[in-house]
């Protein structure tokens, strides 16, 4: 048995239990709910396996998806990621905490969370899966540098969230757009703290990074703006909105792109 094995486990379970922030990304949020046994335990499985599989990949630093709700009709299969990182747990061993940007159920806003394995699956899932990238050994060690830093961590949160907002827009910020943003910062040692979204995107652009594209009709767009606080499609350009075609941060473009970049070498690995 690895060191801090069981105490992973442990934590794990224990986080299930006491449950979570009421808010969620890659979703619409509903009314909270007593969470299900089988709900649970789906989760403590599936984090579980996700823990083994990343002590067995050697990685320090992972982005990890997972599949909150049934985006098949766009042709994805993941909704949402955070960077999961190894740490140590001051007894020689070690855990995986998860930093993400999640949306406050029923606000426009959203906020950065840094959770256990099992907080990040316990969603209400529409797929108990999970899915990642292994970066490459420099963009870890650089990612694992900002995200153990509390203030530099979050240097690019912006509070106002739409679950589509536009990919170089600044209106609006997503869960997965704050996290891809943030890896511009990473990867850009000379930036200080003036250094803000404007200049990630840059990055991203020249790094070719090209954004999932959602074909939305006027009428989906309409209704949702008109039930959901949570989806806006008021920073996207006219000539894109008016033609359905929405450009947005997916896990799936995130993918495929860390590895055309060069970013990122290791195949995706999906737990079912």
């Amino acid at each position: 048995m690895r060191p801090g094995a069981w105490g992973g486990v442990a934590a794990l379970t224990a986080a299930l239990w006491l449950g979570t922030p009421a808010a969620h990304a890659g979703r619409a949020c509903a009314e909270p709910q007593a969470l299900k046994p089988q709900t649970i335990a789906s989760a403590l499985g599936l984090a579980t396996r996700t823990l083994n599989a990343l002590d067995a990949s050697g990685a320090k630093v992972v982005m990890l998806a997972r599949a909150g709700q049934d985006l098949s009709k766009y042709g994805l299969r993941y909704s949402h990621f955070g960077w999961a990182y190894r740490q140590d747990d001051g007894q020689g061993g070690h855990v995986w905490r998860v930093l993400q940007k999640l949306n406050q159920c029923g606000t426009a806003e959203a906020a950065i969370y840094r959770q256990g394995l099992g907080e990040f699956f316990l969603d209400d899932l529409w797929q108990y899966e999970a899915a990642w990238v292994v970066p490459k050994a420099q963009v870890q060690e650089q990612l694992l540098a900002l995200l153990a830093n509390e203030q530099r961590a979050v240097q690019l949160q912006h509070k106002a969230y739409s679950m589509v907002s536009y990919v170089w827009g600044l209106k609006y910020q997503q869960s997965n757009q704050w996290a891809i943003e943030t890896l511009a910062l990473a990867m850009t040692p000379s930036a200080d703290d003036r250094w803000g979204r404007p200049q990630a995107q840059s990055w991203l652009r020249e790094q070719g990074y090209q954004p999932g594209v959602l074909n939305i009709g006027a009428l989906t767009r309409l209704g949702a703006r008109v039930s959901a606080a949570n989806v806006a499609f008021d920073d996207h350009p006219n000539e894109k909105r008016f033609s359905d075609r929405i450009e947005t941060v997916t896990v799936d473009s995130v993918f495929t792109w860390m590895i055309r970049a060069g970013l990122a070498d290791a195949p995706v690995v999906t737990l079912r």
